[in-house]
């Protein structure tokens, strides 16, 4: 039986085991590469082949926190107004994890021995992202959570499938995983990150950075009609009028999850990346 000596060891810390190195400017590539390559070899682990990605803010609330939240609101004689308007929004959550449950039931008839096909995934964190992921766990289907290191606002959702959680430390890693599996996007309303993934799609559709179209839902016409004039943008010549056919809008569940089916039911030969 060896007993420790307590002495130092003999040896130096081999390089990829050195926590100050690894976490240095100069190790900068090797973090970026190891968020390439962990999750390409998690996901193929676990036969995943492709995704339907859920984007929207991570302030919208569930029914019923904002139900909760509106009660205390009126009790305390503060904040109603802001109260009220999350109970308005909170419609986007509950149709979120409709449809997430929806596409899940509906994507287990495509998963078999050779790999699972269009399983959702989202950002990772609370509001839109959460409610992508429950309705997926409610139908007992895998899920992803693509999560973020940030100072406030995210934190990892209880509802992702635990082994295909990950953090990413990058916005650009993250928004590459978010691209190269997907077949399809659905966009629920959300702020400046939601308008950010939006827009950075749609250049890479435009430009034809995509080996593969990504069909791309816009879930809420009153909110995206308000908050963007893409009519305007063609008006303007600023893109050809043909470029908004990249956008399919609509304010149901039914309507997002028979487009979005009839799309991916023509893709089922191809599960090849997007990238």
């Amino acid at each position: 039986m060896t007993k420790k000596s307590g002495k130092p060891s003999k040896f130096p810390a081999k390089a990829y085991n050195d926590f100050d190195f690894m976490n240095s400017r100069d190790a900068r590539l090797l973090r970026i590469q190891a968020e390439y390559i962990e999750p390409e070899a998690r996901f193929e682990k676990y036969g995943v082949k492709d995704t339907i990605v859920f984007f929207g803010s991570a302030r919208t609330k569930s029914r019923r926190q904002a139900q909760i939240d509106l009660k205390r609101a009126r009790a305390d004689g503060t904040g109603i107004e802001r109260a009220e308007k999350d109970l308005e929004m909170s419609r986007y959550y509950e149709d979120a994890r409709a449809l997430s449950h929806q596409l899940t039931d509906w994507s287990k008839e495509f998963s078999n021995e050779m790999g699972r096909r269009f399983v959702v995934c989202s950002g990772g964190g609370p509001g839109i992202m959460e409610a992508a992921n429950r309705g997926a766990s409610e139908a007992k289907g895998l899920n992803i959570g693509l999560n973020i290191s940030l100072p406030f606002e995210q934190s990892e959702n209880p509802y992702i499938t635990h082994h295909l959680g990950f953090e990413f430390h990058y916005f650009f890693m993250r928004k590459f995983w978010f691209v190269y599996l997907a077949k399809a996007v659905i966009v629920f309303p959300g702020g400046f990150g939601t308008l950010d993934e939006l827009f950075e799609l749609l250049t890479l559709q435009q430009t034809g950075k995509l080996t593969k179209p990504v069909k791309i839902v816009l879930f809420g016409t009153g909110y995206w009609n308000d908050i963007i004039n893409f009519d305007a943008l063609a008006e303007y010549g600023t893109i050809n009028k043909e470029d908004l056919d990249l956008l399919y809008l609509t304010d149901t569940v039914d309507e997002a999850f028979e487009y979005i089916t009839s799309e991916l039911t023509a893709m089922l030969g191809d599960p090849g990346p997007a990238l």
